[in-house]
């Protein structure tokens, strides 16, 4: 017996065993830690793996509904809350809008409440959840062409998304009644901090406030309108978002996608055809980008439609979307309402 329940802890993905409910997110919780590569692991010492950093999270207590924001530690074992001792606004939007200095953050740390992550009785909510902007970039991955057969584009194209389709690193994803072919894509998303137009792709990342984890949710039916992007819950994002200070290397984060243990999509962003700077800036030049703003940078092969044969989302599925550094989310599809 002993051993039947070593392999179920190693074997078997945590939230997949029995536990009781209001500790169920915090034992998730434990799964969402960065991923270094092992070298890198090496480098960080014990001690600041265990304190908080600018890795911010949305989130609310047992039996309150009032939302706070807190910081995670590198491991993901340690939270603090914010608002507990410092100025900063108790959610995201008004953070960021704060334009709060990182460095002075992290300074402050010593002084605040930091708790264990499984000792605290939370929900955690999407990291962001009113940007006034979602917009996503298409084809955007040297393989992901490959797999459609199609050229590599000269100029991006781009969708657009709605603030009424995010969900959590942790909520289910509604397969809608009118939608048969759902199809997924994981992403990382940038998170705009300071308000830009026509902005050089020089200065364009000093505009950047973080990164964060999204899976980028379609319809591919042709009769489901606005492209299939903006139905209900067709984009869980978080579960964090990595301040840029903590993101050296953009250009070199593996991406994953598993579903139902398998593995579909794994990529890295330095086949990206379209930088993230030259993104932005080409953005500016048509729009205002605000704080809050989200952009999708695409997606590396492996989506379902493509696929041979092709394999779509269906009720009872289970998606893993992972980036290196930036946290892991753990989705299921569920039947439509009702």
């Amino acid at each position: 017996m002993p051993a039947f329940m070593h392999l179920l802890r190693n074997f078997i993905p945590k939230w997949c065993l029995p536990r009781p409910e209001k500790h169920l997110q915090n034992h998730i919780f434990r799964q969402l830690q960065t991923n270094h590569p092992a070298a890198a692991v090496v480098a960080i010492k014990p001690s600041e793996q265990v304190r908080p950093k600018c890795r911010f999270m949305q989130y609310r207590r047992a039996n309150e509904q009032v939302k706070r924001l807190g910081m995670v530690s590198e491991d993901g074992s340690k939270m603090a809350e914010l608002s507990s001792i410092t100025c900063a606004a108790p959610n995201m939007m008004d953070f960021i809008q704060q334009r709060y200095c990182m460095v002075s953050l992290l300074d402050s740390v010593q002084f605040m409440k930091v708790e264990d992550v499984e000792a605290v009785d939370l929900r955690l909510l999407p990291p962001i959840d009113s940007p006034g902007k979602i917009i996503g970039v298409d084809c955007n991955y040297v393989d992901n062409c490959d797999e459609q057969h199609i050229s590599i584009p000269r100029e991006p194209s781009f969708h657009v998304k709605f603030a009424s389709s995010i969900t959590g690193a942790l909520d289910n994803i509604r397969a809608h009644s009118s939608a048969k072919h759902i199809d997924y894509g994981c992403q990382l998303a940038v998170v705009m901090g300071k308000r830009c137009r026509e902005v050089s792709a020089k200065e364009a990342m000093n505009h950047v406030f973080g990164f964060m984890v999204v899976q980028d949710i379609v319809a591919r039916d042709w009769n489901v309108p606005l492209g299939g992007h903006s139905m209900d819950t067709f984009l869980p994002l978080g579960p964090i978002i990595v301040h840029r200070c903590h993101v050296p290397d953009l250009n070199n984060l593996w991406i994953k996608t598993i579903v139902n243990g398998e593995e579909r999509q794994t990529g890295n962003t330095r086949n990206m055809i379209f930088k993230i700077d030259f993104l932005i800036h080409r953005l500016s030049h048509y729009l205002t980008l605000c704080p809050g703003d989200i952009i999708l940078t695409g997606t590396p092969a492996g989506s379902g439609a493509f696929r041979h044969p092709s394999c779509f989302l269906k009720p009872g599925d289970l998606i893993e979307s992972e980036i290196q550094n930036l946290g892991k989310m753990c989705n299921k599809v569920v039947n439509s309402y009702s």
